[in-house]
């Protein structure tokens, strides 16, 4: 899928590019599965913010995808539509008993394809079951965490797991960062690759730009006073952080990892820093 560059008629335009929507058959999502989403920048049910530098941007509509597909339906593509609330596209599918649902579009997936889920299901793309079912070496998305659950791992646009191997209860899943990790046998999983590969590829171009994404301006440490951040301060002129880089509240950061793993340390084989040495 190509991506459009956009005619440089300002410097903001200037090396700026989009996505290509060709592959897009529908402009309008289906009412009934659609919901309204408020924007609440950044902040908790407390209404303390949580995430910085989020606010603004413009109104959108919630789509309401399903992650996990009950056993035994066949559904069939109808539409592929642009989802605003995630980086992949969506799939409108309606099943043999005339509901619709929205799953995540794969790169096979067109008009009137036919899916299945479920353990007597097929092994083709799109196509979803146990990872019990699923021959070893295949690529995979959408991968339930504990079955039944729903897929939680694999999900954005481009990305891809490998199934490694399979020993006793449990299967080996090199992830896309690289860590090779466990998941149960009855965990379900797609076959296949997300779609809208190139998005990783698009040039943001300008502030306007991540404004209406909802994304507000981020200030560096440095160009602040002492009393506001860490790296603030000094006597005129540019400078480094003048100590290990830290976060506003001291904490150390940019490399130094904070991330504590011990209740799913033993479902790790080979984690994605050990993958990254090698």
């Amino acid at each position: 899928m190509p991506i459009k560059p956009y005619n440089p008629t300002t410097p903001a335009r200037r090396g700026m590019t989009t996505q290509d929507l060709s592959d897009i058959t529908t402009r309008k999502p289906l009412k009934s599965l659609v919901k309204s989403k408020k924007q609440n920048a950044g902040r908790n049910n407390s209404g303390r913010i949580t995430v910085r530098h989020r606010g603004g941007g413009v109104k959108r509509h919630y789509r309401l995808v399903n992650h996990k597909l009950a056993p035994g339906l066949v559904v069939t593509v109808e539409e592929i539509e642009y989802d605003p609330n995630r980086s992949a596209r969506i799939a409108r599918v309606k099943d043999q008993f005339g509901l619709y649902h929205y799953i995540l579009a794969d790169t096979s997936m067109v008009k009137g394809k036919v899916i299945a889920s479920g353990e007597e299901a097929p092994i083709e793309a799109s196509n979803r079951m146990p990872l019990s079912r699923i021959p070893v070496g295949s690529q995979i998305y959408a991968i339930e965490l504990h079955a039944g659950n729903g897929a939680q791992f694999v999900r954005s646009a481009g990305t891809k797991a490998q199934l490694m191997a399979k020993e006793a209860e449990y299967a080996q899943v090199r992830m896309p960062s690289g860590e090779v990790r466990r998941f149960r046998l009855e965990a379900t999983a797609a076959i296949g690759t997300v779609g809208n590969v190139a998005h990783q590829n698009i040039k943001i171009g300008s502030a306007g730009r991540n404004r209406r994404k909802g994304i507000r301006p981020g200030v560096r440490g440095v160009v602040m006073n002492a009393v506001d951040h860490p790296h603030g301060g000094g006597d005129g002129g540019r400078h480094g952080t003048g100590k290990a880089p830290r976060t506003p509240w001291g904490q150390l950061t940019l490399g130094y990892r904070t991330r504590t793993r011990k209740s799913t340390n033993n479902m790790i084989v080979r984690s994605r820093h050990a993958a990254k040495r090698k």
